[in-house]
């Protein structure tokens, strides 16, 4: 079972609309290395995991939970990236004065990005190809899937650190310093749980080799810590720590830890409406609807409540 709290794991900082950028970052989504794939590999590996290695499971689905919080976060990056580019300013509800107000959309490297996700992210790569669950690896035999988990987690810090480099807007820079930040605690993970079973990667770890902190994004995250924790989004329990603790693979002096959740959430931005997309969400007529919906809901549940006490399946969990 999954809970969803309406957080980000980290925040989306403000810069100018680039359509570009946004390109780019759709390989971090939905490319054969990008977080979509990270994602649903390691949520069936943990699905399908068998035997008794609870600390490998644990450890496969606690990455699995944040990849989750990943899809979100580059996706809601991506979709701040095109927000707003083609520059329209008409009233809410309006339809667009100027015939041509998309104009700029088709000289873009994705024009799918305002024709079928109306200045949102899409699940494509940066060519446009559609996500593939042939991506996916769940080999069943656990020192192969950490291996490949390895592999993939590398594969898709090489590819950030190139995307970081391609762009200068801030909106961009920070969602993906995060994430190769992010990627490098992943690599030490299954890094740790191959040692565990007899496997060094002291030597070859990080890939890639560089000095992250000439990113200042990077640093300052490191500064903090982040590359070094785990977390195991697990309301019941979770054996993580006996894999992801002590000496970091990565063999400088540093050391890990597991902790339940991150230290701090963020606020998740609801995308505004956009007329020249046709998206403007509810017009007035079905919010009047919805607003006399919400109105009647409460006050019969009011009622309900006041002949028969409180809902007993209201309490929190």
């Amino acid at each position: 079972m999954f809970y969803h709290v309406k957080n980000l794991i980290h925040p989306i900082v403000d810069d100018r609309p680039d359509p570009s950028a946004a390109n780019a970052l759709q390989e971090g989504l939905g490319g054969q290395f990008g977080e979509m794939r990270t994602m649903m590999q390691f949520l069936f590996q943990s699905f399908n995991f068998r035997g008794d290695g609870i600390p490998y499971l644990d450890l496969i689905h606690g990455v699995a939970m944040e990849e989750i919080s990943h899809v979100e976060l580059v996706t809601k990056t991506i979709s701040k990236l095109l927000d707003g580019a083609p520059g329209y300013d008409g009233g809410k509800f309006d339809t667009p004065g100027d015939s041509t107000v998309l104009d700029m959309a088709k000289e873009q490297q994705n024009p799918h990005h305002f024709i079928v996700g109306a200045q949102a992210a899409l699940p494509v790569d940066a060519a446009g190809n559609p996500w593939s669950g042939s991506y996916v690896h769940n080999h069943g035999n656990l020192v192969l899937d950490l291996m490949d988990n390895l592999v993939l987690e590398a594969t898709g810090r090489l590819q950030k650190s190139r995307i970081y480099q391609m762009s200068d807007n801030k909106t961009l820079r920070s969602t993906i310093s995060f994430l190769i930040v992010r990627d490098g605690a992943h690599q030490m993970a299954f890094a740790k749980a191959l040692e565990t079973l007899g496997v060094d990667w002291a030597k070859i770890l990080p890939v890639p080799k560089f000095d992250e902190t000439q990113f200042p994004e990077v640093k300052k995250l490191m500064d903090a810590g982040v590359h070094n924790e785990a977390y195991t989004f697990s309301l019941d329990g979770s054996m993580m720590d006996q894999i992801f603790s002590g000496s970091s693979p990565a063999n400088d002096g540093s050391e890990l830890v597991t902790l339940k959740e991150p230290k701090e959430y963020y606020p998740c931005p609801i995308s505004p409406e956009r007329p020249e997309e046709f998206a403007p969400g509810l017009d007035p007529e079905l919010q009047k609807l919805a607003d006399a919906f919400s109105e009647f809901k409460e006050k019969t549940l009011k009622d309900m409540e006041d002949k028969a006490g409180p809902n007993p399946r209201n309490k929190e969990i």
